[in-house]
């Protein structure tokens, strides 16, 4: 894709102005954090563009030189040779500046909820669905985010049944995006003697916080019943009318809090849940009416889609959407090894866009 050299221009004007107006004598706290804001995301596509600019221009003076019959002829092999290299590295920052172009997801620099459910098969399930968990967590430590379980249901036999945890930090969004969606395990059961492989799955949901200003909640929308805790959590839990259950009667949803011993906490973790869903189901909707019924190649992001197999005999992680098979196992799921695949299903999905964009 060819970006033309007056929206080069306009990208680096853009930045010089914002650093100009960040400068501005007199400007107010919150404006200031909003250019700052402006400038971060600006910054790099500046650069990107500045490069493809420099690069542009030196294989003309290259060009021009390599063809002037009266400039010696060493010095014109050597413009050549120069104007050759220059060819070869222009089209990968040509579409290194595309891709920063690309339309960004709002949510990307948003923290992430985070919500891991058993699937089918029972007990073994639950135990996948703690590996998940702690998949993740383990992950989010690596990367310097803070991760915060909001609640969790555990099984009889260790795992959970199904957990929420708040994860925050820069980008959260933007790399645990597409972890959405089944995950399978292929392995022996502990309990299992004849040492057969069972399958089992886990559900995975990522969807971006939303805070207070995204979403308008009528009080008049919600049922809000409070009752008795019924699991552990100490005594003072169980004797309390602490737990919440909030309906929010437009769309049907209902999330339940009862981690917590103050009924208040629980319901404010209960608001910051049911706040979430009701944004992403907005977010859906919109983005349903500008794609249609196009799907991306790293899939839709619904839950009922299987993405990736984990396989404990083989010691491999395969993600079916991008067709990438890793034989670290060990590496994905103490946190560290689930980089590469992060980073492989963003670099897909950004090639697909840009394809979708040099067809149009």
């Amino acid at each position: 894709m060819s970006i033309s050299s007056e929206r080069i221009a306009s990208i680096e004007a853009k930045k010089h102005d914002l650093a100009e107006a960040m400068s501005a004598p007199g400007l107010a706290p919150d404006d200031f954090v909003r250019l700052s804001k402006d400038y971060a995301a600006i910054e790099p596509v500046a650069a990107a563009a500045r490069e493809v600019r420099r690069l542009r221009a030196e294989l003309q003076v290259l060009t021009g030189l390599a063809d002037d019959s009266t400039a010696e002829a060493e010095l014109r092999e050597m413009a050549v040779t120069e104007a050759e290299d220059i060819r070869h590295r222009l089209p990968a920052a040509e579409r290194a500046l595309a891709i920063k172009l690309l339309p960004r997801d709002s949510a990307d620099e948003r923290a992430a909820m985070l919500e891991v459910r058993a699937g089918t098969g029972g007990d073994e399930a639950a135990l996948f669905a703690g590996d998940l968990l702690r998949m993740y967590q383990r992950f989010a430590e690596e990367q310097g985010w803070r991760f915060e379980l909001i609640s969790a249901s555990a099984s009889d036999v260790g795992g959970y049944k199904e957990a929420v945890a708040s994860i925050s930090g820069a980008g959260v969004f933007a790399k645990l995006k597409y972890e959405s969606g089944v995950h399978r395990v292929q392995r022996v059961p502990a309990t299992e003697s004849g040492g057969r492989i069972h399958t089992s799955a886990a559900t995975v949901a990522v969807l971006p916080e939303a805070e207070e200003v995204d979403v308008q909640i009528n009080d008049n929308d919600l049922r809000i019943d409070v009752y008795r805790s019924s699991g552990p959590g100490g005594q003072s839990v169980n004797t309390t009318d602490s737990a919440v259950r909030i309906t929010h009667l437009p769309t049907g949803l209902v999330v339940i809090q009862q981690d917590e011993k103050s009924q208040h906490k629980n319901k404010a973790k209960a608001l910051k849940v049911l706040r979430t869903r009701l944004f992403e189901l907005e977010r859906s909707r919109l983005a349903d009416e500008r794609a249609g019924a196009r799907k991306s190649m790293v899939g839709t992001g619904d839950r009922s889609e299987r993405i990736r197999t984990y396989n404990f005999p083989q010691g491999r992680v395969t993600d079916h959407r991008i067709n990438l098979t890793l034989h670290k196992l060990d590496a994905v799921l103490e946190g560290p090894g689930l980089a590469e695949l992060t980073e492989a299903l963003s670099a897909e999905d950004e090639a697909s866009r840009l394809a979708s964009l040099e067809e149009a």
